[in-house]
């Protein structure tokens, strides 16, 4: 017979799942976590001044610096999504996550990873435009045009997240619910499950291979197009002017890209839940952070947009 005490645990870890913190299998888990706190206050910081001089400034007010700021905007919302509930746990010492929680928080991750993948590839082409195509550029990328883009990037990032967490939150799940990463992630969650997981891992290889795939395609295709077009440039001050307006948003790319294919593609076998977690750490916590200092510590017209700003914040008042 089973106590009571069992029986509220067996009840318990029937609702909720466990979710196993970044740190807590290290000594120094309250100092990893400290730098944690210290970088998501950081990328909260950094995405958010990119956003408001974006906004704030006329001259930055072209397709490019729309993307950045959209890019910005999805970063924010990515690291809320997963890292203020990780470090909630680490304080108040509880690690469960209700079943619903566990939903939401996996919807919100796809959608935004998923509209993050098809921004980069529309950032692509509108270097491709600028670069390629300067006289059409007007026209190929105008008001319009950006805001088409970026309703396809989020619906179909939506309808990414819709389809595998309603796949992934419906399947059976046995009793033991400790979930290998700190936030409820698709592929984490399928090794807790009780049965035939064979069709839903390949209806989720389908759905990463057109979620990665067909962009990494359309954003390699931009950059062949650009790097032959700048190799035929004879002039090295203009090779340098026009890789330096696309290497930024290349660095971006492969650090996104490389995290997803390695956690979403690689077979199960080729890599364990811990590596899993660091994996995801990376594009959830580092990713958000660096962007924000990969897209202005080289770029003059945002150097100078916050060179402004301070400037203006140091002006005296008049009353």
């Amino acid at each position: 017979m089973y106590s009571g005490n069992q029986t509220s645990e067996n009840q318990t870890s029937s609702t909720y799942f466990i979710l196993m913190g970044l740190f807590d299998q290290t000594k120094c888990a309250v100092f990893l976590y400290t730098l944690t706190f210290v970088l998501f206050l950081m990328a909260l910081t950094g995405n958010a001044l990119l956003i408001l001089l974006i906004h704030r400034e006329p001259c930055l007010h072209t397709p490019m610096y729309f993307f950045i700021s959209q890019l910005s905007l999805i970063d924010l919302m990515y690291i809320c999504a997963t890292v203020p509930k990780m470090l909630l746990d680490q304080v108040t010492g509880d690690n469960t996550i209700s079943h619903l929680g566990c939903g939401v928080q996996m919807f919100s991750y796809l959608t935004l990873a998923g509209a993050e993948i098809f921004l980069l590839s529309a950032m692509a082409y509108d270097r491709y435009a600028a670069i390629c195509r300067p006289l059409h550029y007007p026209l190929l990328m105008n008001q319009r045009v950006c805001h088409l883009f970026m309703s396809g990037c989020w619906f179909l990032g939506m309808l990414d997240g819709l389809l595998l967490t309603a796949m992934t939150m419906s399947l059976p799940f046995c009793q033991f619910r400790k979930i290998v990463n700190f936030f409820c992630e698709a592929p984490a969650l399928l090794k807790l499950s009780c049965s035939n997981t064979l069709l839903y891992e390949m209806v989720m290889y389908l759905c990463c291979i057109l979620m990665l795939l067909v962009p990494i395609v359309s954003v390699s295709g931009s950059y062949v197009l650009i790097l032959r077009l700048i190799h035929s440039i004879n002039s090295a001050e203009g090779r340098r002017k026009a890789f330096a307006t696309c290497s930024s948003h290349m660095v971006v790319v492969l650090l996104f890209f490389g995290a997803s294919i390695y956690t979403n593609m690689l077979p199960r076998s080729y890599h364990t839940g811990e590596q899993d977690m660091t994996v995801s750490a990376f594009y959830t916590i580092i990713t958000p952070v660096l962007n924000p200092f990969i897209y202005s510590l080289r770029n003059k017209d945002v150097t100078g947009a916050l060179r402004n700003l301070m400037l203006s914040g140091m002006r005296p008042r008049k009353f």
